[in-house]
């Protein structure tokens, strides 16, 4: 499966995203990636904390994700992307999969909201459900979880348990004292202990740590942005993940599992 992340500075005016987007998408030769990557938050920036998300939130039938809908139509490829998704309450952190066909294919609404850090992120947001959303790309099931979802090791091992071999996860991963490394960490961490690809697209920028990557079922980093703007390719090889299973057993080694 060959996959292009699509590493962005999201701003507050909506209508500009769209346009750096676009740009960056129009970069991407039509055919040549089956799964292209956005951020968290590609649709429009978290802002300050004040910055009301249920007032610039979009149905998914909204701008984005018709823009979303005409690429992936162009490119003959399925788009990940984060957005605040609209509801009669607080809004939703979704992640919206468009399929190549330009329909949406699935949503997944981030189950673990980043209270954290001295951030709140639950007093503008709604917490999704916690069922894992997996989805097929070229053959492949790929599981989805957005940034602070990845310190939660039980979600890992739910989406693979549900058939996943690879993990895409859009992120806003705030910069700070650790975060880079913990972002490193934990991203590799998911990789090696449920022998999966891991593709990260992250916010980049100032305000965020950046450094969207791709790590391999035993955990190696294969590429890896820096906060610039950029889009960053890789292949990934289904039979790496059988390999790796064969020889690092883990999960079939399991004696311990999540009960529901």
């Amino acid at each position: 499966m060959r996959v292009a992340i699509v590493q962005l500075v999201s701003t507050v005016d909506s209508a500009t995203n769209r346009d750096a987007v676009a740009a960056q998408l129009a970069r991407i030769e039509p055919g040549s990636a089956d799964l292209v990557v956005l951020p968290e938050a590609a649709m429009h920036d978290f802002g300050s904390a004040d910055h009301d998300l249920a007032a610039i939130a979009e149905d998914l039938d909204g701008p984005f994700v018709r823009l979303l809908a005409e690429h992936a139509r162009r490119l003959g490829a399925t788009l990940v992307a984060g957005m605040f998704e609209r509801t009669d309450a607080l809004p939703f952190n979704t992640l919206v999969v468009v399929g190549p066909d330009g329909t949406i294919a699935t949503t997944y609404r981030k189950i673990h909201l980043y209270d954290s850090f001295g951030y709140q992120e639950s007093a503008r947001l709604s917490a999704g459900p916690t069922t894992p959303a997996v989805v097929d790309v070229a053959g492949t099931r790929v599981g989805l979880m957005t940034c602070y979802d990845l310190r939660f090791p039980e979600l890992g091992r739910a989406l693979v348990d549900a058939g996943a071999e690879a993990f895409v996860v859009p992120a806003a991963w705030v910069a700070g004292a650790h975060k880079l490394d913990h972002w490193r960490t934990l991203l590799v961490a998911r990789a090696i202990e449920n022998t999966v690809h891991v593709v990260a697209a992250g916010q980049g920028g100032d305000r965020y740590t950046g450094h969207s990557l791709v790590a391999d079922p035993w955990g190696s980093i294969v590429v890896e942005a820096d906060l610039a703007p950029t889009i960053v390719t890789a292949t990934l090889d289904p039979a790496a993940v059988v390999r790796a299973r064969e020889i690092n057993p883990s999960l079939a080694n399991r004696r311990i599992r999540q009960t529901s």
